[in-house]
């Protein structure tokens, strides 16, 4: 088991977008039957055991997370799922350029391996120091679990 311990003040935060508080029941056969409940509970045990203190949040909203953004623009790391913004949100990436931290992207499905070409497609990768598609809800722990060696490293591996 990895265990990298992080100061208790090293806060990351967890954001997720449009539909995920649907978890669960949206469309089950893609994304699975954990709900946004399961995923805030595994972040938040694999936070903890690794020293981290997590702030969770899901909007539908575009403005929100733009906020949320700039809230955690120095924080120690961000895991976020963009969910369909990911797509075509410019305010979105320009917040997310803003932040002085490294950011995961996470996708519950493989988004290239989706019916729809456009979905194969995020404009957010480009501010994001890496991309996990396609492993499930455990995709948010493999995240976190990156997070926490690089808040432990000292470094803040941001995109190139």
């Amino acid at each position: 088991m990895l265990v990298f311990r992080a100061s208790m003040s090293a806060r990351v935060y967890l954001l997720n977008g449009p539909n995920l508080d649907l978890l669960g029941e949206r469309e089950p056969d893609i994304y699975g039957r954990s709900t946004l409940a399961d995923v805030e509970t595994l972040s938040r045990s694999t936070a903890a055991r690794l020293g981290l203190e997590l702030i969770c949040h899901q909007t539908n909203a575009e403005h929100e997370m733009i906020g949320w953004l700039h809230e955690a623009r120095r924080a120690a790391g961000i895991v976020i799922n963009p969910a369909a913004f990911c797509y075509h949100s410019v305010p979105i990436l320009d917040a997310m350029r803003l932040c002085e931290c490294p950011i995961v992207e996470v996708h519950i499905s493989n988004i290239y391996r989706r019916e729809e070409s456009w979905r194969s497609h995020s404009i957010l990768a480009a501010a994001c120091s890496g991309v996990i598609t396609g492993l499930g809800i455990d995709g948010y722990r493999l995240a976190i679990e990156y997070l926490a060696r690089q808040i432990t490293a000292g470094g803040a591996a941001s995109p190139s």
